[in-house]
């Protein structure tokens, strides 16, 4: 019998609990993953965009960017209510069960609220501590260009308000075999 979901968290009823992780895991995970996709939604239609993303610590919120117009700002005027997800993937795992096949992974999802951030002081912040996730070495005013008022009227700049999290992790270096069916050849696991 399925769940009721209704009046539910999004985090609510994980299938695999064992593979639940906790606070200090998802933070871990927000500050070294790549690429997030962040969903939205308008007039009951979703769309997925994948983004480069910072998680604020300090602040316990995601920022990212997106064009000045398009469909992003005007899903987020419309419906701020957003969900960022972000994985990473290993190797797969073979099984001899059809419905145990698998893949190594680790995700996180993000449920929360975005904004536009207006203010000018506030955008260059957060400007400045996306690009330091993805490039540390790098200073402004030094390797490169400070952020100049004319680049911050052609984008937009978004947080959002986390409101709740789950984080996952299966990294098993085997899927489940059955004893009902030949084991697989070693071949398979390299």
């Amino acid at each position: 019998m399925p769940r009721n979901y209704e009046n539910q968290s999004p985090t609510a009823f994980q299938r695999l609990p064992e593979y639940k992780r906790g606070d200090d895991w998802i933070r871990a995970f927000l500050c070294t993953a790549q690429v997030g996709h962040i969903a939205t939604s308008c007039d009951g239609q979703p769309f997925l965009t994948p983004s480069i993303f910072w998680y604020d610590e300090a602040n316990h919120q995601i920022i990212f960017h997106s064009n000045i117009a398009g469909r992003v700002r005007s899903n987020i005027e419309a419906n701020p209510k957003v969900c960022l997800e972000a994985s990473e993937l290993g190797k797969l795992l073979p099984s001899n069960a059809a419905l145990e096949f698998s893949l190594q992974y680790r995700s996180a999802m993000v449920f929360g609220t975005a904004r536009l951030v207006t203010d000018p002081d506030e955008a260059r912040r957060v400007l400045y501590g996306l690009i330091s996730k993805y490039f540390p070495k790098m200073t402004a005013g030094k390797e490169y260009r400070e952020i100049t008022d004319k680049e911050l009227r052609a984008t937009s700049v978004y947080a959002i308000a986390i409101e709740s999290w789950s984080g996952k992790e299966n990294w098993k270096d085997r899927a489940h075999q059955s004893d009902e069916w030949p084991a697989l050849d070693e071949k398979w696991f390299e």
